[in-house]
């Protein structure tokens, strides 16, 4: 039997601007190291502030082995504990959402307020400190409404960075006073690297995407110079020249827009820009119009254009008319979820102001075209013939920015 190459020889053997060896798609170890560094000593994407929007309100979320759970507490507050009991390692709550008054353990009747302190632990003795024994807390910050937490107890402070992007950038849409209008999860049947690689291109969109091509302009996702007739070489610097102007009329009027990359060299890896949108250019639905009457928070126009937010576990779009939040967890080497969620002003009433399969129907096409995109080049990651492929360096730059950032972390923690 050959030896098998170790993780940090198997990052070694890339080669920059190509795909990733297979072993680092398909290896369990390679899981388990991925699971460690990235969505344990790395600031993640939990959740939105309006998945708890009400004091007791409590959002049980899984990572690998380790469950968290969020909750909104008496003073308003949203906290982030450890899903399991000081006594014997029992789970509080279930994943997903729910109200509660304290929080109960179901094995021994431990009992937490919403601050994590235990207040009633049945038949342990006068002598016993409940003061030592509340919830452990984990990391967590809201930026702009959206939830991101650190199982380290030394969590990177550049989520500074995030905050000082985002915040300005998010303030108009009001995402902490949103409403979870759908909620959707995926299994895709591939490695969680492949599924942002998937995510971080449109090379494959105009052949698989046609719902979400109709609001997509496709000059934004790169194309190969040489290959343009005249006419499509001017179509393109008329293009830039509109996106330009556009950019800032955008920025004058106080709507923060250009791109900002926080890739290689940083902990927290996130990027964000202000895009046009083709067609009627005011939302991601089939005719590329508002699906919702009543704007996000405190909007007024309709033609601001699609805010992207991307992360190493998360991407987002954010509109006049609504948002949509993506959250992605690896459950196993092959096996990734995908959790949508479609958000509308707090206000909004399904049927009055908004059509429900009219809101979800591009994402809901969109992410079925996705996942059977991941099972295939997982498929092929596992394949004996498989050698890492070139990225495409006029359409696949991000993919080469992720997996540069990836490998350099991966790095830094040993590997």
């Amino acid at each position: 039997m050959p030896d098998i190459p170790s993780i940090a020889t198997l990052l070694r053997a890339r080669t920059p601007g190509h795909s990733l060896p297979g072993g680092l798609y398909t290896r369990d170890d390679v899981f388990a190291a991925d699971i460690d560094i990235f969505f344990h000593r790395h600031w993640i994407f939990v959740g939105l502030e309006c998945d708890v929007p009400e004091p007791g309100d409590v959002c049980g979320v899984d990572i690998g082995s380790t469950g968290i759970v969020l909750v909104r507490d008496e003073d308003g507050s949203v906290r982030a504990y450890y899903n399991v009991c000081r006594h014997r390692g029992a789970r509080l709550v279930p994943s997903g959402r729910g109200i509660v008054g304290k929080l109960v353990c179901p094995y021994h009747q431990w009992t937490y307020e919403l601050d994590g302190t235990l207040v009633l632990a049945p038949h342990m003795g006068q002598d016993f400190d409940h003061a030592c024994h509340g919830l452990r807390p984990v990391a967590l910050r809201s930026i702009g409404g959206l939830l991101y937490a650190c199982l380290s107890d030394d969590p990177p402070s550049d989520i500074d960075d995030l905050a000082a992007t985002m915040e300005p950038r998010l303030a108009p849409y009001g995402l902490r006073d949103a409403r979870i209008a759908f909620e959707a999860d995926i299994i895709e049947n591939g490695n969680w690297k492949l599924v942002i690689e998937n995510n971080r291109e449109c090379y494959h969109c105009g052949s698989n995407h046609p719902e979400l091509c109709a609001s997509f302009i496709d000059l934004d996702f790169g194309f190969d110079p040489a290959t343009l007739s005249d006419e499509d070489r001017a179509a393109a610097a008329a293009h830039d020249a509109r996106y330009a102007a556009r950019v800032a009329e955008w920025e004058k009027a106080g709507y923060p827009s250009h791109a900002v990359e926080h890739l290689a060299g940083h902990a927290t890896n996130f990027r964000t820009q202000r895009l046009m949108m083709s067609g009627a250019g005011e939302s991601q639905t089939p005719d590329t119009r508002a699906a919702c009457r009543r704007l996000m928070g405190d909007m007024t126009r309709k033609d601001l254009g699609d805010v992207h937010l991307w992360g190493h576990n998360c991407w987002h779009h954010f509109m006049g008319d609504h948002a949509l939040s993506f959250m992605m967890i690896p459950l196993a080497a092959d096996r990734t979820l995908v959790r949508t969620k479609w958000l509308v002003h707090k206000d909004a009433v399904e049927g009055v102001d908004y059509d429900l399969d009219t809101l979800t129907a591009v994402w809901t096409a969109t992410n079925a075209q996705d996942a059977e995109l991941v099972a295939l080049a997982h498929a092929g990651a596992g394949n004996a013939g498989y050698t890492p492929g070139p990225y495409s360096r006029f359409t696949e730059r991000q993919l080469d920015n992720f997996m540069t950032w990836y490998a350099e972390r991966m790095a830094l923690h040993g590997y």
